[in-house]
Formats: structure tokens, C-alpha cells, sequence
């Protein structure tokens, strides 16, 4: 079978590398890719947005499975126009996708459906969403509406800050994502990410996973698109993903088929877990970056039959087999992110890193410039190791880290230390 992947960064990386294992696939594109990427599929000069051109590209090579890694296509209905075209698909439907390009979709859909999530009003007008945002107390979460390229998410610890990211947002600071906002409640708690692939009615979860948001060691500095993840969170007990599967998840995909709009894919449930009882943040139409680099390591089962499976509406079918021990990812960022940074820095000692026991590199924001390697955005590498617990894990991929040569580079050194600190309590 001929795959084409759309997308070009770690989260591609990772499933190009674990789609190439699949005795289904005959051959693999990535439009556009990346120089990791390119090492184990042919890359397609077509920007993930150009949904025309991917279009014309797969049926001239006959593509027989297409993939979107990234959330903008799915939004703009990638699905429907490949599934239109006779080419299957994987991923939800741009009706499927509000789950993640429209934040107060997800809220009301919750609302209506008695899924546990945070209290909450939308709002087309700046007074009525100060007002009620001064009803919740602080903090208080200001979201635009749409998608806003992670960036659309303000936790206000002031009533001052609130005001003024209800006015910014208003004024355009997202452009069209932010013509409506949601004002919901802060929820307290451990945050954790909880993976799912649903062919519409059957639900299949999947390892859940913690990252770090915050830019700097001991959760200090902006948020950013993430900073590091492992796999698996201890935070994430047996029994608090039971609760996630059959409170969130499970409902929410009946939900979605009872409004007529079967949900189909990836379901990334952001969670808020307090006392074991978890409640929902946000939905992801897709894999998390730099969670799949996380979780598609220790997966054992053929990820290109679960996906189909997915689209066949055969998942209850399957049975996951994972490695076991943990995952542990660190990026590796330019100098200034998530501020202005610069690009065209040269990495180098990849091939020396990778080598390490254990260890994959994912690119994630690189180009290739007279045969090196360098820097070409904010998050460019994902330095990712496998171990026997998560502490060897994160003991591997920081030696891997400290085998590269790149001074204009930084990243958290304290990835995993929640796991960690956790570990080392129970043990009393």
C-alpha cells in the first residue's frame, strides 16, 4: 500500500518511523517532511495546508492512504476531500474536527451530555465575558474560540489580566479565532494526556502521557508547544483511565454519533486529574507533539493496521500489544523560543546521539543546507529514549542530549521529574 503523510514535524517523525515498520506498506511519502523524515520516506515539496495540491499529488502516485499528522487540514476537511476523491483517509471529518477547532463546541457538547469538564460561557462580546469572568474568581482561562496554533489559551491570575486578554482577543491577537472566546473556570489538578482511536462506535485507548508545557526547568517561564513528554504517567493509574475512558471519551464519541456526526481517528483527551477523578480540558482531533514521540516507541502493534482499522470500522477487532518500561522525550529548542529565535544554526553529532542504546531522534524543526543539518524553528529536535523505568529513560536521552553539539540550542533539564517524584514517594 502507498501511504502519504502529511506534515513536517517530531509528531511526523515519529509516525513516518513507526508506519515504515508495517509489512502493509510498499511506500511511504511525507509532504512536506523534513530531513529526518527524509531518511525513511520520500519527501513531497507540498505544504500540509495545500489540500488542492496533496489532492493532485495522490492521485498521480495512486495513493492508497492518506494521513494527516497536524490539526489545520483535518479542520479544513482533508478527510472529506480525500474520502470524496476514492482515496480513504484517516482522521475525523471537518464536522468531527470541531472537537478541536472550536472550544466552545467541546464545552457545550460536555455541557449537554453531562461530561465532566469546567463551567463555562461563550461570549462575541468583551463586558458580558469580563463580567463573567469575575464571577469565576482567579485564576480564570480566556480561550479564543478556533484554532490559534496552541497559542489561544491565557490563565489569567489577575482580574487585570483577564480584561486584557479578553480586549486583545477581540482586537484580533488571534485573527479569526479569536471573533468568539470561551471564559471557563480554572481546574486544579495534575494535567495528563489520554490517547484513544475510535472508528466511530468502538473505542480503543491507547497509553496515556505528561508533558511540560512550561519553557524552563521547575515549570518556570511561557507555555509553550511542549517541552518534553514520557510514557507512561503514573498520574494516569489504571483506574483513572478507566474513569477517563467511560466518563469522557466513551461518551463523547456517542455523542458525537448521536448529533450525526461520527467521530473518526485519534481522540487526544487533555485532562485536569484531581483526587482520581479526572475531567476534561480540551480535545485534539490528533496525535500529540511531542506525545507521539512518546507513545508510538513503546507500541509494539502494527500502527498502519490500527489506523486503517480505524477507517474500516474494524478497531474492535484489534488487540495492543505495548513494550514494556517507559518513554521519555526532551526537546530541543533555539535559543528564544518561544520568543523570537533565530534559524540556520548547524547541529551536529546527530548520528553519535542516535547511536546511543535506546535512543531515536525526531526532527522536528530542521532543514538541510550544504549537507548539514540546521536549525528551522522554534522546537526542533526530539531527543527520545526507551527504558526499563522512566528515570533510565530520561538518564538515556540527556546523554544523548549532551552528545550533540549545537551551542544555540537549549531544553529543560528536569523532564519526567513529576513521574520521578512520585516514584520515589511511594517508596516511602
Amino acid at each position: 500500500m502507498k501511504v502519504l503523510l502529511v506534515g513536517s514535524g517530531g509528531r511526523e517523525h515519529a509516525l513516518a518511523a513507526s508506519i515504515a515498520k508495517s509489512p502493509l506498506l510498499t511506500k511511504l511519502y511525507c509532504a512536506p517532511g523534513n530531513p529526518g523524515i527524509a531518511k525513511i520516506a520520500e519527501c513531497v515539496a507540498i505544504g500540509a495546508g495545500d489540500i488542492d495540491a496533496l489532492l493532485a499529488f495522490a492521485k498521480e502516485k495512486r495513493i492508497g492512504f492518506a494521513i494527516s499528522g497536524p490539526e489545520l487540514p483535518l479542520v479544513a476537511g482533508f478527510f472529506d476531500r480525500f474520502e470524496a476523491a476514492g482515496i480513504k483517509a484517516f482522521g475525523p471529518s471537518a464536522a468531527g474536527a470541531q472537537l478541536e477547532g472550536s472550544k466552545g463546541f467541546v464545552r457545550d457538547l460536555c455541557a449537554e451530555f453531562g461530561i465532566p469538564g469546567a463551567a463555562y460561557k461563550r461570549f462575541r462580546q468583551a463586558e458580558p465575558a469580563k463580567s463573567f469572568a469575575a464571577s469565576l474568581g482567579l485564576p480564570v482561562v480566556i480561550k479564543a474560540d478556533g484554532l490559534a496554533a496552541g497559542k489561544g489559551v491565557i490563565i489569567a491570575e489577575t482580574r487585570e489580566q483577564a480584561d486584557t486578554a479578553i480586549d486583545e482577543m477581540f482586537a484580533g491577537a488571534f485573527g479569526k479565532a479569536g471573533a468568539e472566546i470561551v471564559v471557563e473556570e480554572y481546574l486544579e489538578g495534575e494535567e495528563a494526556s489520554f490517547f484513544a482511536l475510535t472508528d466511530g462506535e468502538a473505542v480503543l485507548p491507547l497509553a496515556g502521557a505528561q508533558d511540560h508545557k512550561r519553557a524552563y526547568d521547575g515549570d518556570k517561564g511561557p507555555n509553550t508547544g511542549g517541552m518534553g513528554a514520557y510514557s507512561p504517567a503514573p498520574v494516569l493509574s489504571p483506574e483513572v483511565a478507566e474513569k477517563a475512558l467511560e466518563k469522557i471519551v466513551k461518551p463523547t464519541v456517542a455523542a458525537m454519533k448521536q448529533r450525526g456526526t461520527p467521530y473518526q481517528g485519534v481522540l487526544y483527551a487533555g485532562l485536569m486529574i484531581k483526587d482520581g477523578e479526572p475531567k476534561l480540558i480540551e480535545y485534539n482531533c490528533r496525535f500529540g507533539d511531542p506525545e507521539a514521540q512518546v507513545l508510538l516507541p513503546r507500541l509494539k502493534t502494527d500502527l498502519l493496521a490500527m489506523l486503517i482499522a480505524a477507517r474500516e470500522a474494524t478497531l474492535g477487532d484489534l488487540k495492543l500489544e505495548w513494550s514494556g518500561g517507559a518513554a521519555l522525550t526532551v526537546v530541543m529548542a533555539a535559543k528564544g523560543y518561544p520568543g523570537d529565535y533565530a534559524k540556520g544554526s548547524e547541529i551536529r553529532r546527530l548520528d553519535t546521539a542516535a547511536a546511543l542504546d535506546g535512543v531515536s531522534i525526531f526532527h522536528a524543526g530542521t532543514a538541510q543546507k550544504d549537507g548539514a543539518i540546521v536549525a528551522n524553528g522554534g522546537r526542533v529536535l526530539n531527543v527520545t529514549a526507551v527504558g526499563g523505568t522512566i528515570q533510565e529513560a530520561k538518564d538515556r536521552a540527556y546523554a544523548a542530549v549532551d552528545a550533540i553539539d549545537w551551542p544555540e540550542g537549549f531544553c529543560r533539564r528536569d523532564i519526567g521529574w513529576r513521574a520521578i517524584r512520585r516514584k520515589t514517594t511511594d517508596q516511602g
